[in-house]
């Protein structure tokens, strides 16, 4: 209890108050450059007021991350695959508990303040392209699915208290965020019916029920605008916050601030960029990080030049404190989350949830009966487990510090022996290498007296090179590989050296060769190569980040990473030791059963800052897993990945197959317990698994609609579609009814259907309601999530399930009328196992006028309110707001079309125009816009030079011909460098 007499205690400490009282308090007893320092990452204390340093950002997605042992669940589209919010909220209280317990009982590693109580997590961009670097870390491409998800785990980082935060969690990353290759610069074109019904849908419920308290901002661009000045912080995410009665906290992504200005070059400096960025809504700058007085420099001049004011400034920083308040920094006596201890930390508990929600993400993808591997009274089953992840758990980059690895060979080995059969082999199934320089006799090889140390070359002693001599190889497909050493088991990587390049004391380091990390890691991966055949078929070694080659410095016998070329780096002769292949084969053949275990390493190829080209199979681990069955019928595949691949050989040949994301340290006792029929496999594909000869579309073409991405728009059948996943029994739907077979737009309907366990195990079936429109006027959804609900039957047991259709379910966004709406006719609403599953259908009648067509005279329309489109690209009409259409590529024609529109009475029609030759116009293509009617020329406009984008001409010209009845489709072309932002029509 404070023994401060209450006449002397200041509003803000005093817990009686209303928070906005308090808060408004401490905000008047700042100094305006108080308040402007804490506008950076690292808030400075404030001794004089015994206000302590602040920062924000922990990373949370799937357990305590970057701040040691802690408990770590499984990625976040495995915790998708669960389709299960009690679960995902389970695991979210569970790293709310454990980030508490870090930050009162552990010193931040980094800055003067403690350990952030602000989660940055969940992540709920959409995994609309199974390439995306970062898939592991979103639930699914589903709008709806990720929402209920997400809105889930924040409501367990935050907990129920109703005054105070147990975490204060931050969704991520606003908005459209789905690439990684060059995405500080790239745009995603979001027309509004993308932006409404795909991508804004996602954030929306947790923002709008108050379980998230805030949101990071993603580096790329949208419609040409970057989103740390997008006009949509406000007019979404806060619009859909106000009800709650908080405000939301929003902060940067690290180094964004700076990206305005250069890559993106948005801005021309610092001072003006940092201004539109807190003037948009940003509340919070991670920027150098650490070292706040460049951002705060930049923002003391913008206030000086008057590009903000005093109250930007108070705004942020009164969502700042209210965030911190909250989270019981100023009445910790009243903290209900104060008394968390350290041992909260790997405790059984969530080392016992760790387990469920491995086991639950576990989908299996395929089976001829082939699973469970059950028991045979009086025989010995004998397992393989083969694979380069077979004896292998691998982090990402938002994992926690495993406390303990349970590998699919361990949790395999210990669940047979315990009932009396046997794993006989674990073998990798990758070769093993030696590599011998062709400028003398010596191999490359890991020093006998300091394994740790530089490698050398060295003259093997026997014919068969020793351990010493040998490494393992590793393929993680596009010739990206991995070696890693025989003896020590460590891998290869390039080190700083500690001797100048070229003789040069100016130059930078030489990296030598070292074989001493346990595992790739780290920002800059530094253990990756490439082996480069010549033309007289020695090789090259290449390391992959600096992209230099192996060389051997002549004085020391030390192996450099140190040419640039391939004429001055050392050629190689490989010797292969031992087949990989061959001793894969030989297990499985010995075996009564091989399980091959391949995937990805979540630090390699598709990872932040890269996109995978493809969904292709490493070559190597292709060819193992075809070796292997050939050799033993009874083949079970697990794929272990972030991210979906094409397994369509697997699907014709393999009897079995599943998919589990990395799933942290229980990731192999979950394996064993579904493989062996322990627990029942109860996991649904969170994402759309392509066929290897499914052409993709392009990696930033987001409008879902036109591109046909998602299961709600690709109409190429899927290897494994969108909700797939089987399970040891077999369920039964019956008698789907509706509680009205005609409603009014807006009114809700429940769907109620009878499930039957039709097997002879319990199971449990994630029942899965989907909506479509029948003969819809606008370009629907194939199918469209609208619930789901997971029920656990006994063999035999019959179940009545209800689930509300909500109305918001039918409805579409309408570009006419720039609202949703749900529009009259009929819709199907389907229950299914999956999207290439349904079970069965029920028609629903939604009565109300026919919609009237959109009305474009005296009326502005807005260019990228359009209803179809071709080679289009979306971009902004000015650096605050707006939108504007043009060619994506200016030698090629583009079009806007729009339908049923309403012409009466229209004569002329004006647009609003842009020609910005001296943004590298001079397009050899004439630059014109031309209107036709149904078909017919109706009106064209050659578009005079620009400044630039954001300046604006607006041109008038008689309709060639008066319009009939309608209503009609127009169609505006677009060739050069001719821009569109809007049209009105006169009388």
């Amino acid at each position: 209890m404070s023994t401060t007499p209450v006449h002397d205690r200041p509003s803000f400490r005093d817990a009686e108050l209303p928070l906005r009282e308090r808060v408004e308090d401490l905000l008047g007893r700042l100094t305006p450059d108080e308040r402007v320092a804490l506008l950076h990452q690292y808030a400075p204390a404030v001794p004089r007021l015994g206000i302590a340093a602040f920062r924000t950002g922990t990373e949370a997605l799937h357990g305590v991350a970057w701040l040691g042992t802690a408990t770590t669940f499984p990625q976040a589209v495995g915790l998708g695959a669960t389709w299960d919010e009690e679960l995902t909220h389970a695991v979210a209280t569970a790293v709310s508990v454990e980030q508490r317990a870090f930050h009162h009982h552990r010193a931040a590693p980094i800055g003067a303040g403690p350990i952030s109580l602000q989660a940055w997590a969940p992540v709920v961009n959409l995994l609309r392209d199974p390439r995306w670097g970062r898939n592991e870390e979103g639930y699914a491409e589903d709008p709806l699915l990720t929402a209920r998800l997400g809105d889930a785990y924040c409501r367990g980082m935050a907990g129920d208290d109703p005054e105070h935060l147990r975490t204060a969690p931050i969704l991520k990353h606003f908005l459209a965020y789905n690439n990684e290759d060059d995405r500080c610069v790239t745009s995603s074109g979001l027309r509004p019916r993308v932006l409404h019904e795909y991508d804004l849908a996602a954030f929306r419920p947790a923002v709008a029920s108050g379980a998230a308290t805030g949101a990071m901002l993603a580096y790329n661009l949208v419609n040409g605008r970057p989103c740390h000045v997008s006009p949509l912080i406000e007019s979404e995410l806060r619009r859909w916050a106000a009800p709650t009665g908080h405000e939301l906290f929003v902060v940067s992504d690290a180094e964004a601030p700076s990206n305005l200005v250069d890559p993106e070059h948005y801005f021309t400096d610092h001072a003006e960029s940092h201004a539109a960025a807190l003037r948009a809504g940003v509340d919070s700058f991670t920027d150098h990080g650490e070292d706040s007085a460049v951002t705060v420099g930049r923002l003391q001049e913008a206030l000086r030049r008057g590009l903000i004011d005093e109250d930007d400034v108070t705004r942020a920083v009164r969502r700042q404190l209210a965030i911190r308040f909250r989270l019981g920094e100023f009445d910790p006596e009243r903290d209900p989350y104060a008394a968390i201890g350290w041992d909260a930390v790997d405790s059984p508990a969530h080392r016992e949830l760790a387990l469920r929600a491995a086991t639950e993400a576990v989908v299996l993808l395929k089976n001829d009966g082939t699973l469970p591997l059950e028991p045979v009274a009086g025989v010995r089953h004998k397992v393989a487990v083969i694979g380069p992840l077979a004896g292998t758990l691998f982090e990402d980059w938002y994992s926690g510090t495993m406390p303990y690895r349970i590998t699919a060979a361990d949790g395999l080995t210990a669940a047979l022996a315990a009932r009396g059969d046997e794993v006989t082999a674990v073998v990798e199934g990758v070769d093993r290498i030696a590599l011998h320089a062709t400028s003398s006799d010596g191999a490359l090889s890991v020093p006998a007296a300091d394994p740790a140390g530089p490698l050398l070359l060295a003259a093997p002693a026997a014919e068969v090179p020793a351990d010493d001599f040998c490494f393992d190889v590793f393929d993680w497909g596009g010739g990206v590989l991995t070696l890693r050493s025989a003896r020590t088991g460590r891998y290869l990587t390039a080190r700083d050296g500690g001797v100048p390049s070229d003789g040069d004391e100016n130059a930078s380091e030489q990296r030598v060769l070292t074989a001493d990390q346990t595992l790739p890691n780290g920002w800059d991966v530094q253990e990756t190569f490439r082996i480069e055949e010549r033309a007289d078929g020695t090789e090259l070694l290449r390391h992959m980040h600096s992209g230099r080659y192996a060389a051997v410095d002549g004085a020391t016998g030390r192996v450099t990473v140190s040419a640039d070329t391939p004429a001055e780096a050392e050629s190689w002769r490989r010797t292969v030791v031992r087949d990989g292949i061959a001793q894969a084969r030989a297990a499985a053949a010995a075996a009564d059963t091989a399980v091959v275990v391949l995937g990805n390493d979540p630090l390699i190829n598709g990872r932040e800052t890269q996109d995978r080209p493809d969904t292709d199979l490493p070559p190597a681990q292709d060819a193992l897993l075809r070796a292997v069955a050939a050799a033993q019928p009874r083949t079970v595949l697990v794929v272990t990945s972030s991210y979906p691949y094409a397994l369509d050989w697997a699907q014709e040949r393999v009897p079995a197959v599943l998919w589990t994301a990395h799933g942290g340290q229980e990731s192999g006792r979950a394996l064993a317990a579904v493989l062996l029929g322990a627990s029942e496999p109860t996991g649904r594909l969170p994402q759309t698994w392509y066929r290897g000869g499914d052409p993709l579309p392009p990696p930033l073409d987001y409008d879902i609609i036109t591109a046909g991405w998602t299961y709600q728009y690709h109409r190429a059948p899927a290897l494994y579609g969108f909700g797939h996943g089987l399970s040891y029994t077999t369920f039964g739907y019956e008698d789907l009814r509706l509680s009205a077979a005609r409603i009014a737009p807006g009114e809700p309907v429940t769907a109620t259907v009878t499930v039957v366990n039709t097997g002879e195990r319990a199971g449990t079936e994630t029942v899965q309601l989907y909506t479509r429109a029948v003969d819809a006027r606008y370009d629907a959804p194939l199918l469209r999530l609208a619930a789901f609900r997971k029920v656990r039957l006994a063999p035999g047991e019959r179940r009545e399930v209800s689930v509300e259709v909500p109305a918001d379910a039918l409805a579409h966004w309408d570009v006419g009328t720039g609202a949703f709406t749900v529009d009259p006719g009929a819709y199907d609403v389907l229950v299914a196992r999956g999207v290439q599953d349904v079970a069965a259908t029920a028609r629903l009648e939604v009565t109300g006028p026919t919609p009237a067509p959109r009305t474009a005279v005296g009326v502005r329309v807005a260019a990228v309110d359009f209803d179809a489109c071709t080679g289009l690209r979306l971009l902004d009409a000015g650096p605050v707001s707006g939108d504007a259409v043009g060619p994506a590529a200016p030698g090629e024609p583009a079009t806007a079309v729009f339908r049923d529109v309403g012409l009466t009475g229209a004569r002329t029609v004006a647009v609003e125009v842009s020609r910005p030759a001296a943004e590298g116009g001079s397009c050899a293509v004439p630059s014109r816009i031309e209107l036709r009617c149904d078909g017919a020329p109706l009106a064209a406009f050659t578009p005079p030079p620009t400044a630039d984008r954001h300046t604006w001409t607006e041109l008038t010209a008689p309709l060639s011909a008066p319009p009939g009845p309608g209503p009609h489709t127009l169609t505006w072309t677009l060739t050069g460098d001719a821009l569109l932002a809007g049209f009105t029509f006169a009388e």
